[in-house]
């Protein structure tokens, strides 16, 4: 079997870089809100059976779906 590497490197121009930065920062803030999402979800289910404590406790819906993949996928659409 025969594997073949290219490298290749780019010199995008200013305004390029300033887009290609944007396009990082808005895959960041989604990747965090999306985490963010699913450890909220996460840590409202984990109160203990006898007692909620209202300070340290996320309140969420119980309705709320888990926040899986296809899910935050269909509300990316929305």
């Amino acid at each position: 079997m025969l594997t073949l590497n290219h490298t290749y490197r780019i010199y995008p121009t200013q305004d390029q870089q300033d887009q290609m930065l944007e396009w990082l920062d808005t895959c960041r803030r989604l990747y965090n809100r999306c985490l963010r999402d699913l450890k909220d979800w996460i840590n409202s289910r984990k109160c203990s059976v006898d007692y909620c404590s209202i300070e340290k406790e996320y309140i969420v819906s119980p309705d709320m779906p888990f926040p899986n993949y296809l899910e935050q996928k269909r509300q990316l659409t929305q």
